[in-house]
C-alpha cells in the first residue's frame, strides 16, 4: 500500500526540512512506499527552497504550490485533490506530529480500519509545551463535539489524522477554507459510516516560528462546520452515509464489526 503524506506549508522553512527529513528516515526504515507532497500556501521565505532540494534527491518528495486563495483547509484541500496514494495521512510541517505515529497511522490503515484518529489525551498520549490557554480551548470544544455528535473519541479538532482514499472522495464534498477542515473531515467520515481506530499519539509544540491559527479569529467557523455536520447527521436521513457492509476497495481490510472505535469511553475522561 502507498502511503500519501498531506503537509499544508506556509513560511515554514524553519521547520519544514526536518519534518521532511524525520519523516522520509522513518518510513524508509519501515520499508514503507510514500509520496510526501507538501503544499505551499503562499510562502515568501525559503519554504519551497526546502522542499525543493529534497525533492531532487528523493522522487517521493513532491511539492505543490496552492493556486487557490490562500488558507489552511484550502491548502489541504489541494493536496487531497492531487495525492496518489491508497491511503492519506495529514502533518503539520512545525514537526509537532511524531513520525513514529505516523507509521502507526499506516498500520491502522492499513489491515484494522478506514480512518486513522490519534488522541493525545489518552492513555499513552503526550504532549510537551502545549500553551495552557489553548489546551483549555482545545478540550471544550472537544467536549462541545463529543456531546453533539455523542462520540467516544475526545481529539477531534486534531489536524494529523489518516483516511484511506475511499473515505477521502467519500467525504466530498470539503468546505472549509481554514482551520475548520480539521473537523470537518473526520466528523462526515463517522457520520457516514466509515470505520475508525483511535491510539494514543505524541504532540510536541513548534520550536520555530508562529503558529498561524488565532483562535478568536476560528471560533465562528468552527461552530460553522460542526453545525452544518450535524445537520447532515439529523436531517438528511443518512442519504449520505455508506451502505453497510459495502466494501469500496477489495484490496484493504473490511472492517469486522458495527463498532466504530477501539477506544472505551472511560479512557477519553
Amino acid at each position: 500500500m502507498k502511503l500519501s503524506i498531506v503537509i499544508p506549508a506556509r513560511n515554514e522553512a524553519g521547520n519544514i526540512g526536518v519534518t521532511i527529513d524525520a519523516l522520509r528516515t522513518r518510513l524508509a526504515r519501515e520499508g514503507i512506499v510514500y509520496e510526501i507532497l507538501v503544499v505551499d500556501d503562499g510562502s515568501n521565505d525559503a519554504t519551497c527552497e526546502e522542499v525543493l532540494s529534497r525533492a531532487e534527491k528523493d522522487k517521493g518528495v513532491r511539492l505543490e504550490r496552492n493556486s487557490y486563495p490562500h488558507g489552511f483547509g484550502r491548502a489541504i484541500r489541494y493536496g487531497l485533490e492531487r495525492f496518489t496514494g491508497d491511503s492519506v495521512i495529514i502533518v503539520m510541517a512545525d514537526a509537532s506530529d511524531d513520525p513514529e505515529d505516523v507509521v502507526k497511522y499506516f498500520y491502522v490503515l492499513r489491515d484494522e480500519a478506514e480512518c486513522a484518529f490519534g488522541s493525545r489525551f489518552i492513555r499513552g498520549g503526550r504532549t510537551f509545551d502545549y500553551p495552557p490557554f489553548k489546551l483549555l480551548v482545545n478540550r471544550l470544544a472537544n467536549l462541545f463535539v463529543r456531546i453533539l455528535f455523542r462520540l467516544p473519541y475526545n481529539d477531534v479538532t486534531n489536524a494529523f489524522k489518516g483516511y484511506r482514499s475511499e473515505v477521502i472522495h467519500g467525504c466530498q464534498p470539503l468546505i472549509s477554507p481554514h482551520f475548520n477542515l480539521t473537523v470537518e473531515i473526520p466528523l462526515k467520515a463517522v457520520v457516514r459510516g466509515y470505520s475508525y481506530k483511535v491510539i494514543p499519539i505524541t504532540w510536541r509544540n513548534r520550536k520555530q516560528g508562529k503558529s498561524s491559527l488565532r483562535l478568536e479569529e476560528q471560533g465562528s467557523r468552527y461552530l460553522f462546520i460542526v453545525l452544518n455536520v450535524l445537520m447532515e447527521k439529523l436531517l438528511t436521513k443518512d442519504d449520505y452515509r455508506r451502505p453497510p457492509g459495502k466494501a469500496p476497495d477489495s484490496r484493504t481490510f473490511q472492517p469486522k464489526s458495527a463498532s466504530r472505535t477501539d477506544i472505551s469511553l472511560h479512557e477519553t475522561l
